[in-house]
C-alpha cells in the first residue's frame, strides 16, 4: 500500500506524536513526510530531539496526501495561528481523507471550525477548548468521528495508529 501521510511539524513538538507514527507507517510501506514552517530546517522537539521538516508549509497542498497527522506538545499553538496550517487541516479534512490529531493537535481542529457536533477526545487541558468549539468530548483512547480521527497522549499512540491505518487500508 503505497499511502502519503504528512506529519506537522514545529518547535516543541511531542517526541513520541511524531516520530512513532512516522515510523509506524514506514514499517507498513507508506511515504511518510514531515511538513514544517520552513523545508530543511530542524525542529527540536519538547525534549530537544530534532527533526528536519522534508517539506515547507508552503510547498504542499491537501491533494498530495492521503492523511494528515497532528502531533501534540506545544507545537500546535503555532501552527493554529498560521493561516497556511489551518487551511490544510481544514482541506484535508473537507476531502474525507483522514485527519487525526493527538494531545494538544485537536487545537488545529478549533481553529479550522470543523468540531461542531464531531466526537472528539484529547489531552484533557484542552477539553475545554473543544467542547467551545461544539465537539462532543469523549474521555478514550481514539475517537473516529468519520474521516475525524482523535487521542489523548502517546500512551494512545498504537489505538491512534490502528485506527488511522484502518481508514487508509479502506
Amino acid at each position: 500500500m503505497s499511502k502519503k501521510i504528512a506529519i506537522l511539524v514545529e518547535f516543541n513538538y511531542e517526541d513520541l506524536e511524531v516520530w512513532y507514527p512516522l515510523l509506524r507507517f514506514r514499517e507498513e510501506g507508506m511515504i511518510t513526510c514531515t511538513v514544517g514552517p520552513e523545508q530543511g530546517k530542524d525542529y527540536l522537539s519538547k525534549k530537544g530531539y530534532p527533526c528536519k521538516a522534508d517539506r515547507s508549509i508552503d510547498s504542499v497542498k491537501a491533494e498530495e496526501f492521503d492523511a494528515l497527522i497532528i502531533p501534540g506538545g506545544f507545537a500546535p499553538d503555532y501552527w493554529r495561528r498560521d493561516k497556511r496550517f489551518v487551511d490544510l487541516v481544514t482541506e484535508m479534512y473537507q476531502s474525507g481523507k483522514p485527519t487525526a490529531a493527538i494531545c494538544h493537535g485537536p487545537w488545529m481542529f478549533c481553529s479550522a471550525k470543523i468540531l461542531a457536533g464531531k466526537k472528539a477526545t484529547c489531552f484533557y487541558s484542552i477539553k475545554d477548548d473543544l467542547t467551545n468549539a461544539g465537539a462532543i468530548y469523549e474521555d478514550k483512547e481514539v475517537v473516529v468521528d468519520g474521516n475525524m480521527i482523535t487521542s489523548r497522549t502517546p500512551q494512545d499512540l498504537p489505538q491512534f495508529c490502528k485506527a488511522i491505518l484502518a481508514q487508509l487500508k479502506q
